[in-house]
């Protein structure tokens, strides 16, 4: 298991009944989530939400507020920044449990550095740039791809949030796959490169995305991509029932046969009031002497 515990701003205070009880910063949201399908463990906390998220039977939801919030606050993890907010699909922008990745990353990131090597990141499917400001913050230089134009100006505005020089990234707005060919016609690489897929979406030319029969083909094309100094390779999974193990013989066939090593494992967040809180998996290809 990779267990996201580093956090201050953030925790989950109680999970049960399809829902989770989160704090962020300052504010109490009570969000769904299909995976929890135990009971509440103190069910007189969830009275402390500030937000709640209701879904709707039609598809997405929406929010009722007990407190006036603001339209968005900002939290950190170990110095960055980041800007979040309740959107109509639930999110808040951020992914907390991603922070166990963030750590491993920017480890490996700052050995290189210390060794005088460069990294060359690139970040697909980038979202609101939590891996971006995290890796960038550690000194690689990182090209943010996404198809969605406004979560781009998101991770834009978590960059000047955190006074990052401009010179440290790349912003694209273009389908991941569609760029990663451009890349390698152009001959760019990259040492390190982090994928974060949706299970389903939509490019911004109409292109869908179906994880369970996309994700090989992209993996793969990445390789054409990868620098022969190579540090790792990150791929993270939404999906309910894809396993972890799933995500490492992708990996363990694909940049494994270059050696370094394969690693997959549950990401998860800890509870306060008991257990762990499920979310997703990662695999993680690492090459570093």
């Amino acid at each position: 298991m990779y267990l996201a515990d580093g956090w201050t701003d953030f925790e989950v205070l109680d999970t049960g009944d399809g829902s989770k009880l989160e704090r962020w910063g300052r504010y109490v949201l009570d969000r769904p989530d299909p995976q929890v399908i135990w009971p509440r463990a103190c069910p007189g906390e969830w009275a402390k939400a500030d937000g709640v998220y209701h879904r709707s039977d039609r598809g997405g939801g929406r929010w009722s507020f007990h407190t006036e919030l603001p339209e968005s606050w900002v939290i950190s993890y170990r110095g960055i920044r980041f800007r979040v907010r309740p959107t109509g699909f639930k999110h808040t922008g951020l992914f907390p449990e991603q922070a166990v990745n963030w750590d491993e990353m920017c480890r490996l990131i700052r050995v290189r550095k210390e060794a005088g090597r460069e990294v060359r990141m690139l970040n697909l499917f980038g979202y609101t740039g939590g891996a971006t400001m995290a890796c960038a913050g550690a000194g690689a230089h990182v090209t943010h791809v996404d198809a969605a134009k406004g979560m781009v100006q998101w991770a834009k505005e978590n960059r000047e949030l955190n006074g990052t020089s401009e010179d440290r990234f790349r912003f694209i707005v273009e389908d991941a796959l569609a760029f990663v060919r451009r890349e390698a016609r152009r001959g760019h690489a990259y040492e390190a490169i982090l994928m974060d897929p949706p299970s389903y979406g939509r490019g911004p030319g109409g292109e869908i995305w179906k994880l369970e029969t996309e994700l090989y083909g992209l993996v793969s094309a990445c390789e054409d991509v990868l620098s022969t100094d190579a540090l790792f390779v990150f791929i993270n999974s939404y999906t309910t029932g894809l396993q972890p193990a799933v995500i490492g013989n992708i990996l363990g066939r694909t940049f494994g046969r270059r050696g370094g090593r394969v690693d997959a494992q549950e990401v998860c967040l800890p509870v306060r009031s008991g257990g762990f809180l499920p979310c997703g998996a990662t695999g993680r290809w690492i090459c570093e002497p």
